[in-house]
């Protein structure tokens, strides 16, 4: 006996517009934003706690590599680190992509040390990360999707809109251009150190030039990029109208 059930056919998937992709960015860009309409940095960075959970693991490596000179021990000490965060975010039933992100990056940073024997190339790993992120900034601009517009549009509630607009589209360029300049500044800054085997200055430098620049430079290119008096003014006539 055959089966005459007919063949439901199956819904056409569509591929996603670039606007519809750039509403999938701005909702996971993990921006946060405060009443009074500014970004709010702190949070944005997963608060003191991800503060803390960003640069404690590379303070201890630098810290008992530079006092005891034993490449091994700092490794272990540093995973150590990341990994007590990790549980410790987990117990808080933190989701697990987040409470992985950190553990997979110091564990990247320690196995390229360890098989290459030298304390320094713990730092390789985020040279590379610059580079990737940065490119993939420069050619948002390039191709006229600076991704700073893409998430603060979102956040603002723009969505697509500004890129009808050349000033808001400049304003947003720029922006961007600011956080290149960010990935930019660590590489000027890390890359001599590494190739004049200046671990202490490097680790320090990685440090310093982390979170902490990171979120300076979110704010000044969000600060950059307010909207225009006039334009807001507009805007808001138009609604009550």
């Amino acid at each position: 006996m055959s089966d005459s059930t007919p063949n439901t056919p199956e819904p056409e998937e569509h591929a996603p517009s670039a606007e519809e992709i750039a509403a999938r960015i701005g909702a996971n860009a993990g921006i946060e934003r405060r009443e009074d309409g500014q970004i709010d940095v702190l949070k944005t960075i997963g608060g003191v706690r991800g503060l803390v959970e960003s640069l404690l693991p590379g303070l201890v490596f630098l810290s008992i590599f530079i006092l005891s000179q034993q490449l091994n021990i700092a490794l272990i000490a540093s995973v150590a680190v990341a990994v007590g965060f990790t549980v410790a975010r987990l117990l808080r039933r933190g989701t697990l992509t987040q409470a992985l992100t950190g553990l997979v990056g110091v564990v990247i940073c320690a196995v390229v040390s360890r098989a290459t024997g030298e304390a320094k190339d713990y730092y390789v790993p985020g040279f590379y990360t610059n580079i990737a992120y940065g490119a993939a900034l420069v050619i948002s601009i390039l191709v006229r999707w600076p991704l700073m517009g893409v998430i603060f549009g979102f956040i603002r509630s723009e969505n697509t809109a500004w890129r009808a607009d050349k000033v808001r589209a400049r304003q947003y360029a720029w922006a961007t251009w600011i956080v290149v300049g960010v990935f930019a500044a660590r590489l000027a800054v890390q890359v001599p150190l590494y190739f004049a085997d200046n671990i202490a200055a490097l680790g320090a430098a990685r440090l310093a030039m982390g979170l902490p620049l990171y979120a300076a430079g979110l704010w000044v290119a969000w600060m950059i990029s307010r909207p225009l008096k006039s334009a807001a003014a507009a805007g808001e006539t138009r609604q009550g109208s």
